[in-house]
């Protein structure tokens, strides 16, 4: 007889089954997660594995750029030897126009000064209490009229004062050159050979790093000019012939140019160096001066059979003008052109010094020898300093100025006082002379101008072997100062038949940090940084965007030498934006020395946002001014640059332009634009799409 289930162990068997199912889901699902987790770690290694290879194939790549970076640079500095020659024919010749400076200066630019202060509207004004609200803003605009006129005749005067002592300058030069045009004319043989030299040094043949050191004399009855001309090192040809990066050693591996093609090469360039040096004389001789020219081509080295320093004739040539007239230089092979077409004399072995005999050299002529360059010119910065100080005042004297050196004991900080006599630009001129190696501190600057105030001066003189920073131009700007630069002063004193050199083959004063001059140079660990900081400032609370164009002339080298909000450095870093301090409110870091070769002007701008501002003008732009600083942020000087105007929305601030000698100068800006940044930029050559 069977029993009937009660129905509990079917409910506790289903119990059993949910409860095993359960267990069954959560291990199914441990297990699932386990995997995703091991995949998910697998996918990260591979994605770093990823990356590390990347990285490392942007390693190497960028190794190999590098190495064929070097590489191209050799090449194409072989290039540019092996072409010395063909190239330096295709440069025009010297001519004595290059001497004279062309009267040409600065227009007056009054920049807001010469905008009227706009009177109020009296139908603005109507209804009832606004009259005395229209005479007190008539009144007032009046007033600041009457102010602006006021100012813009006294900086008109000020300009026409500077114009009239320039033009006077210019002409006084010009005089000076037409003297001496006239001198080479009837073959004077003191202005030939200054002539002649400075038309081998003002060439644009020569690279940079080659020496330029002569001694000339010129003989009229034979009308030939003998000269000793100075040739380049065997360094001159790379020791290295080409770069490899080697992976597996990390290391970059140098290929070292074969001994006999470096000797080939440069006795190649010694050839070219004489024939193109010979080609510069006669091509420089518009007047018919010379017939023929006997040059002697040497190095400045130890003599191999002393061991004292010496000049080691390497290479010689005299030759008429009617035979190297003949001559298809674009064509030659130098050296046979040199030794077989011309008979010249040529050193076998000039990479160990093997010397030449000269052919006829400046001394045989007979008369005074002129040198350039060498150790002939007083080297002003191992000159006694009362001697340099009287060569200073000499100077003066030369220029048609009373000039005395002051008593040393009492001298107040004056070096020598000048006495111009010119009666609408002359007066007392106050001058110092500072024999510096490093550029010349702002600090100097400010000081000589108090030394003129302090003695009632009418002018300011500061004399230097070195150079002058931004923050000097920017102090003297608009004040009766004169700063005068070590090359600027070698050239003065060559052109009132002075001498005077900067060094002996060492490197040009440094631009960069103050300080007196010192024995030994700097090293580079030790060189501060010499870029400057910028800082603008303005009142009212319109947002503006600074930004900075990099030209040449009025047209920007290129898009990225604009910088600006979406374009923040350019590419060399010259130029680049920085986060202003709490006393600006944008700033610039710019390192003058680093700005491209062929950029003459650094032009600073600033522009409504649009975004933060799209209805405002530059009526709110005012009391603007550039706080220069050095790179440790201590402040140079301020610039003043010109308030905004009501319908304007960008405005020129001012540009930095550079020198002659290589310094930059603040010019005071002005110009407005109501089409804002895009209107200005396009006018400086920038397209916007």
């Amino acid at each position: 007889m069977s029993r009937r289930s009660s129905g509990l162990m079917s409910i506790w068997a289903e119990a059993q089954r949910q409860q095993q199912r359960q267990q069954e889901a959560r291990q199914r699902a441990l297990t699932q997660q386990q995997r995703e987790q091991e995949r998910q770690q697998r996918a990260h290694e591979r994605d770093l594995a990823r990356q590390d290879r990347e990285r490392r194939q942007a390693y190497r790549q960028a190794r190999e750029a590098e190495a064929r970076r070097r590489t191209e640079e050799l090449d194409a500095r072989m290039t540019a030897l092996e072409s010395l020659l063909s190239a330096g024919c295709g440069a025009p010749g010297f001519r004595t126009s290059a001497l004279e400076r062309p009267e040409r200066l600065e227009p007056f630019n009054p920049g807001h000064l010469g905008q009227p202060v706009p009177m109020p509207d009296p139908n603005a004004y109507r209804g009832f209490g606004n009259r005395a609200q229209y005479e007190h803003d008539w009144h007032a605009a009046q007033a600041a009229e009457a102010q602006r006129q006021q100012q813009l005749a006294a900086y008109r005067q000020q300009y026409d004062q500077w114009a009239a002592a320039t033009l006077a300058d210019i002409r006084r030069h010009n005089a000076g050159i037409g003297e001496t045009i006239t001198a080479l004319r009837e073959g004077d043989p003191d202005a030939v050979v200054e002539y002649f030299s400075a038309a081998l040094y003002a060439s644009t043949a020569w690279p940079d790093e080659f020496p330029h050191q002569i001694a000339a004399a010129y003989d009229p009855g034979a009308r030939q000019l003998v000269l000793d001309w100075e040739l380049p090192g065997f360094g001159i040809v790379p020791e290295i012939k080409s770069v490899r990066y080697m992976p597996t050693a990390d290391e970059e591996k140098e290929t070292a140019r074969p001994v006999t093609q470096r000797r080939n090469a440069y006795r190649d360039v010694l050839a070219q160096c004489v024939l193109l040096a010979v080609r510069e004389l006669f091509a420089a001789d518009e007047f018919g001066i010379l017939e023929s020219v006997a040059l002697n081509g040497f190095v400045d080295d130890h003599d191999p059979a002393t061991g004292h320093r010496a000049q080691i004739v390497l290479a010689s040539l005299t030759v008429g003008r009617s035979v190297f007239s003949g001559l298809r230089l674009e064509q030659v092979s130098a050296v046979d052109c040199l030794v077989d077409g011309l008979g010249g004399q040529l050193s076998a072995r000039p990479d160990q010094l093997a010397a030449v005999r000269p052919g006829r050299v400046p001394g045989d002529v007979g008369r005074g020898v002129v040198s350039h360059g060498g150790g002939d010119d007083p080297d002003l910065f191992e000159m006694d300093p009362i001697e340099f100080e009287e060569l200073v005042a000499e100077l003066f004297r030369a220029r048609g100025m009373r000039a005395v050196m002051t008593t040393r004991s009492n001298d107040g900080g004056v070096d020598v006082e000048a006495l111009d006599p010119d009666p609408i630009s002359g007066g007392r001129i106050i001058v110092q002379v500072k024999r510096y190696r490093k550029t010349v501190p702002p600090t100097a600057v400010r000081d000589l101008f108090g030394t003129v105030q302090g003695a009632g001066a009418n002018k300011g003189v500061l004399v230097t072997t070195s150079g002058f920073g931004p923050g000097s131009y920017a102090f003297a700007n608009g004040k009766p100062l004169t700063l005068v630069s070590g090359e600027e002063l070698v050239d003065l004193l060559a052109q009132h038949g002075l001498r005077g050199r900067l060094g002996g083959g060492s490197p040009r004063p440094a631009r960069g940090s103050g300080g007196a001059a010192s024995s030994g140079e700097d090293r580079p660990e030790d060189r501060p940084e010499t870029h400057n900081v910028l800082g603008m400032s303005w009142s009212g609370q319109v947002a503006l965007d600074v930004c900075a164009l990099v030209c040449d002339g009025g047209r920007v080298l290129s898009d990225d030498h604009f910088v600006f909000y979406n374009n923040p450095r350019t590419p060399d870093g010259s130029v680049r934006a920085l986060e202003p301090t709490l006393a600006d409110k944008a700033a610039l870091r710019v390192a003058f020395e680093e700005l491209p070769a062929a950029a003459d002007r650094l032009v600073l701008v600033a522009a409504i946002d649009p975004e933060v501002n799209p209805e405002a003008d530059l009526s709110q732009f005012t009391d603007a001014r550039i706080r220069l600083a050095d790179a440790t942020g201590a402040e140079l000087g301020q610039l003043e640059v010109s308030d905004g105007r009501p319908g304007e929305t960008a405005l020129v601030l001012g540009s930095f332009r550079r020198r002659a000698n290589g310094d930059w100068d603040f010019v005071l800006g002005g110009q407005g634009y109501p089409g804002g940044l895009e209107a200005l930029v396009q006018e400086y050559g920038i397209e916007v799409a």
